[in-house]
């Protein structure tokens, strides 16, 4: 009998042998994604690139997947191009699009709309960030990874780029003295600058509440105040009992709520500054707020023992949120700490917050004007200062500062 040459099957035996190998990596990473896809976790998914040749092989793989987990799938061989992956990335490659209705056909469109722009060469810049960022919201990124896979591949920055260390709140006084002894005294905050025209406050630890004269501020006096700081604390009922017996005004007593997320009282400062002395509980708000506080250890006023702050929360109010966390999440690259619907707060520094409130619901209102500035400490102020001159619209900034999309000024 003749025996059989079956050299030719060789190189197959060997590329089904190889695919067999390499492909359970592959299968163990989409199969996790498809179910991620599946619970409404990510719009879409990627599958690790491969070329035509193995993709063809892995197919039965990504159908079985398919089924199993009730999620439609797309072999993409020409995957859109943004600034999230370097282009080579996918050069001659393809990949599966793990999916459920509508996030394929958004997917569909924005291909389109990218295509489109390319094809008249104004696929570039703003709208070509705007584009990427689009594109990673479609695969389930937070802001802060999109903010990092940006910064690998363009020149784009945040400023926690620029190393964030300090926050400095700046509110304006028609008597500065009258507000500095009402600071020192009634809540025993330490003075730690001083000038003519202006007193620095320690609030705690690395947040800062500066006093500043009114007069040869720019400031009128007349703009609405639109702002509000929260003074985190476990002391709650002594500084509230202090307060009242200081015959400090109250402008909302003091609410405990069991097993509410946050219990407080609002005072008012001697020109009408609102001071909302609070203490958080466990909560699904909190859930990664209360992790970063019990982190923290309280600092003590010159009132001693008893008379405590753990950190800060500055309130600014918005006439449209969306612009506002935008600003917070892409320009200035905070994340989110605490959700409570109508009212946001992203970690600043240590020890202090930032929160974003709609004008409709919150203590205050939105106003285009307001008496009020927000000076952030960096370590690297200067390359920040000529990454805003190349890259901010010249309406917002000025000098070593930027105005948000609410009218809020940020120094820097």
């Amino acid at each position: 009998m003749k025996k059989l040459n079956l050299s030719f099957l060789l190189p197959l035996i060997f590329l089904f042998s190889c695919a067999e190998r390499e492909f359970s990596k592959e299968s163990g990473q989409i199969e996790s994604f498809a179910e991620m896809v599946k619970a409404g976790v990510k719009p879409i998914a990627i599958s690790p690139p491969l070329s035509k040749a193995e993709m063809d092989l892995f197919m039965p793989e990504v159908e079985r997947i398919s089924g199993k987990y009730g999620v439609s799938f797309l072999r993409e061989s020409e995957l859109i191009e943004t600034d999230l992956f370097p282009a080579q990335v996918v050069k001659d490659l393809e990949v599966i699009l793990f999916f459920k209705e509508p996030s394929g056909k958004a997917y569909q469109d924005l291909k389109s709309e990218i295509e489109s722009l390319k094809a008249d060469g104004s696929y570039t810049g703003a709208k070509r960030r705007e584009l990427s960022r689009r594109f990673g919201r479609l695969l389930g990124y937070p802001v802060a990874y999109i903010n990092e896979l940006l910064a690998e591949n363009t020149g784009f920055r945040d400023l926690e780029d620029f190393g964030i260390q300090g926050s400095y709140l700046h509110w304006y006084y028609r008597d500065l003295e009258r507000a500095k002894v009402f600071y020192t005294q009634k809540l025993g905050l330490k003075v730690v600058e001083e000038k003519e025209n202006l007193v620095v406050l320690q609030l705690v630890g690395d947040s800062f509440l500066v006093l500043n004269a009114l007069e040869g501020s720019g400031y009128s006096g007349l703009e609405p105040k639109s702002v509000a700081l929260a003074l985190l604390t476990d002391d709650l009922q002594t500084w509230y009992d202090h307060l009242q017996k200081e015959k400090v005004e109250i402008k909302y007593t003091l609410k405990i709520k069991p097993g509410g997320p946050h219990d407080g009282f609002v005072a008012v400062d001697p020109e009408g500054y609102l001071l909302e002395f609070e203490t958080f509980f466990q909560h699904p708000e909190n859930e990664v707020l209360m992790p970063q506080l019990q982190e923290l250890s309280p600092m003590t006023t010159t009132l001693g023992t008893g008379f405590s702050f753990l950190g800060t929360v500055t309130w600014l109010y918005y006439q449209d949120m969306l612009p506002a966390e935008n600003f917070v999440l892409e320009n200035l690259g905070l994340t989110k700490s605490a959700d409570q619907g109508w009212a946001k707060v992203y970690k600043m520094t240590n020890n202090s917050y930032l929160g974003l409130v709609d004008g409709l619901r919150g203590m205050n209102t939105f106003s285009p004007e307001k008496l009020v500035e927000v000076q952030i400490d960096l370590k690297n102020p200067g390359p920040w200062e000529n990454y805003l001159k190349a890259n901010a619209p010249d309406s917002t900034r000025k000098a070593n500062s930027f105005k948000d999309a609410g009218g809020y000024v940020f120094r820097f």
